[in-house]
């Protein structure tokens, strides 16, 4: 589900109290978001961004307006959303899960949406 992305645009990151809300674009209807109630890390050529690092808004701001190249949903690695000049990732300890959900992504024209959940999909060594 997440591999929908590729090809879609970064066009804005919303910091919403306790989560983040990633949007896209693209020349489709579509018009998806990926919320993410785990914060997620920033992977860039100098190395990992975390979430309470400084400068970790601003390196996932930096992405606006990149297009996605890759999307990976594994096991042992959970969520990865890949750009030319870096990657968002999701994958928690499990004791970083605030809640019954990891991400859920939604805004398709087909309806079509996913939940991440700890033991569930990418997620199955999260339990």
């Amino acid at each position: 589900m997440l591999s929908r992305l590729v090809g879609f645009r970064l066009y804005s990151v919303q910091f919403v109290m306790d989560y983040v809300q990633l949007r896209f674009d693209s020349q489709t209807e579509d018009m998806p978001v990926l919320n993410c109630d785990v914060l997620p890390v920033v992977e860039t050529p100098a190395g990992l961004i975390a979430p309470g690092q400084e400068g970790w808004a601003d390196a996932l701001r930096a992405f606006i307006p990149s297009q996605v190249v890759a999307t990976a949903e594994e096991t042992g690695r959970g969520l990865r959303i890949e750009f030319d000049e870096g990657t968002i990732c999701l994958h928690p300890d499990v004791g970083d899960v605030p809640g019954p959900e990891i991400a859920l992504l939604t805004g398709f024209k087909d309806r079509k949406w996913m939940c991440w959940r700890p033991g569930e999909e990418s997620f199955e060594d999260l339990v």
